[in-house]
This record gives structure tokens, C-alpha cells and sequence, in this order.
């Protein structure tokens, strides 16, 4: 059975992790798969966002560190292919679909730094993170060390990127990092609550929300600001703005098409 389990409906694409038995420890396999996945949710026109879940105790115990030595030892990630999209989104192009997260148990390094790319999270209050490789003899390669200062603030992302120590879900959510704290049982759940919400809302509109905050967030607000109105033009003139204004005259829920 495949180490990634995929499904798409409802213009909502699953991604599940699934090697509970190994903590879902990220192998190349595994991340490969995560990047034809991804790919996938970026260039369908009928997905319209993406969702990350892991089967098991755990959402990952991190990177099978043997397997990914070789490759660090060349200072380099695995190349990706021309259908491969970077889930650490360090490389190449940089997804414009949302992608939602649920964490539960550990979710160790690669794992972290999986959440930390993506645009809404979701854990337990016993979730259990921690950039774990300085005790590991390596340090953090997928992102960490530049988003996690961003999330939680220089002083507070040093005390855990440099020690090693864990932090919890709980902790996280008071800190801003995850938006949504749930039981175990109910992760996917409210993922899919979540998803369901942006797959009913105007993709071009939410696409175009999405592609500015991003803009901002790598470029700089001078450089998102300034940038505010390209897309309005071509997303007034679209079919989806003429069905937004006539479901609020005509008091309905709105259906969109992306066009």
C-alpha cells in the first residue's frame, strides 16, 4: 500500500501519510509522492484546496535520517521533476492553492517544518513539536530556521531551534503557530469543515487573497501593497463576480465555478 494515500473530492484534495507502523517517518518515497500530490492540487482546475493528514498515533516522527544523509551530504534537496512541486515550497514554484494541516502526536522536524509551509493548522493540545536536529549532530533545512522566528518570534524560536526541546499544540495555538486545537478524533474533521468553507468561496477570489498575503510574506508588505489591484480587473470582469452579486441580491448561497 502506498506510504501516501490520496483523495479527491468536492474540489478538496486529501493527502494522508501512511506508514503508521514507522511513526510516519518521511522517506524519499514518501516525499516524492508528496510533491506529484501537490503538483496535482496545484494544476487540477477542479481542486481547490488541499488538505495533510497523517494515519496512526502520529503525525511524523521526522525525517528516516539514514536514507536522507546521502542527499544532505551533497548540500542539496532531491531533485524534483517537472510534475514534482517542493513541499517545503524552498524551490521552484510555490503553491497558490490553500493547504490545510492536522497534526496529532509527534510531529517532529520535517514535520514541523511541513506545518510551518502551509496556510492554516490544526493539532491536539498533546501535539508534540520539536526541530530536533541539533541533537541530531545537523540543523533544520526545510525552512525552519527562517519561518519559525516569523511565526513565533526571534527570541522564542531560538530557545527551541537551538536546544531541541519539544513544544505543544497547546503552546503553539497561544502563540499563534496553529489556528485550531481539537481531539485526535476530530482532525480530519475539522479539516474538512475548514476545506469545505474555501472550496464553497470564489476560487479566484481566494486564490488572489491567498497569492497577496504570500506576496507579503516573501517580498515584503511595500512590495504586496503595491502589487494589491493586478488581479481585480480580470476577477471583476469573471463569471464567479457577477454570481457573487446576484446571490447577495437574490439572497442565495452563491456557486462558483472558478471562471
Amino acid at each position: 500500500m502506498s506510504s501516501l494515500l490520496l483523495n479527491a473530492s468536492e474540489h478538496i484534495l486529501t493527502m494522508t501519510f501512511n506508514r503508521p507502523e514507522k511513526y510516519n517517518a518521511l522517506d524519499i518515497d514518501t516525499f516524492k509522492l508528496l510533491a506529484k500530490a501537490l503538483y496535482q492540487l496545484e494544476h487540477d482546475p477542479e481542486l481547490r484546496v488541499g488538505i495533510l493528514l497523517a494515519n496512526g498515533k502520529h503525525f511524523t516522527s521526522g525525517l528516516e535520517l539514514d536514507k536522507w544523509a546521502p542527499i544532505f551530504a551533497k548540500g542539496v534537496m532531491p531533485a524534483l521533476a517537472d510534475d514534482e512541486l517542493d513541499p517545503y515550497g524552498i524551490s521552484g514554484q510555490r503553491l497558490t492553492k490553500p493547504l490545510i494541516i492536522a497534526t496529532q502526536g509527534l510531529c517532529y522536524t520535517s514535520g514541523l517544518e511541513l506545518l510551518l509551509n502551509t496556510d492554516i493548522r490544526i493539532a491536539t493540545p498533546e501535539t508534540r513539536f520539536a526541530q530536533l536536529e541539533v541533537k541530531r549532530g545537523i540543523y533544520p533545512c526545510g525552512g525552519g530556521t527562517v519561518r519559525l522566528p516569523e511565526e513565533i518570534g526571534w527570541g522564542r524560536a531560538q530557545r527551541y531551534l537551538l536546544t531541541g526541546d519539544e513544544f505543544t499544540g497547546q503552546q503553539a495555538y497561544d502563540w499563534g503557530m496553529v489556528q485550531e486545537l481539537c481531539s485526535a478524533d476530530e482532525l480530519a474533521n475539522k479539516a474538512h469543515e475548514i476545506a469545505t468553507k474555501i472550496a464553497a468561496a470564489a476560487p479566484l477570489g481566494v486564490q488572489a487573497a491567498l497569492r497577496s498575503s504570500k506576496l507579503a510574506r516573501f517580498e515584503g508588505d511595500t512590495t504586496a501593497l503595491s502589487h494589491v489591484f493586478d488581479d481585480m480587473p480580470n476577477i471583476i470582469a469573471s463569471a464567479d463576480a457577477r454570481e457573487g452579486v446576484m446571490s447577495f441580491m437574490q439572497r442565495r448561497e452563491a456557486k462558483f465555478t472558478g471562471k
